[in-house]
């Protein structure tokens, strides 16, 4: 089942899903799909993930900066419920979010920049990039695929757009 939702997730991007979506082809599921991305980032700017298994299909994969985790029940119990009691506060700015539909398949790509206050040594700021395969069943939306990566921002000049 997951490399079918993954397979079909892939022939979508590969059949020329724009990298920034028209977030009209989502029609009323954007507003399900946006708050569904958001609950999840709300859960880790509060460092408190309890609850947020339900924003994720039983049988997920999770990637992060070319890791693998597992399923997100596998990813909260050994590498976000863990790191999430280090930090002081972690918060996310400059949010963009794009989206992608066809069916009950959705394909979120969020860029964004965040920073990390750690119980014990210097701030972390990042510039941070997710992409997430949704499906809906029935009603409900969920996460069946995360992968997220981030690096350092780079400085921004006057000649290079501030995408960063």
């Amino acid at each position: 089942m997951k490399f079918t939702i993954l397979a079909g997730a892939a022939a979508l991007i590969g059949s020329g899903t724009p990298v920034h979506a028209n977030p009209a082809n989502c029609g009323n599921e954007r507003a399900a799909i946006s708050g569904l991305l958001a609950d999840y980032r709300g859960a880790i700017e509060r460092l408190d993930a309890r609850g947020t298994e339900r924003l994720f299909a039983a049988e997920s994969a999770v990637f992060e900066n070319g890791g693998v985790e597992g399923t997100y029940a596998n990813y909260l119990a050994h590498h976000l419920g863990p790191e999430l009691r280090h930090f002081r506060s972690f918060r996310f700015s400059a949010h963009q979010l794009d989206l992608w539909c066809e069916g009950d398949v959705a394909v979120a790509t969020e860029i964004y920049n965040y920073r990390v206050e750690r119980t014990e040594g210097d701030p972390i700021e990042r510039r941070g990039v997710t992409t997430s395969v949704l499906r809906r069943n029935g009603r409900n939306w969920r996460i069946v695929n995360m992968h997220g990566s981030s690096r350092a921002p780079r400085p921004v000049s006057a000649a290079q757009p501030s995408r960063n």
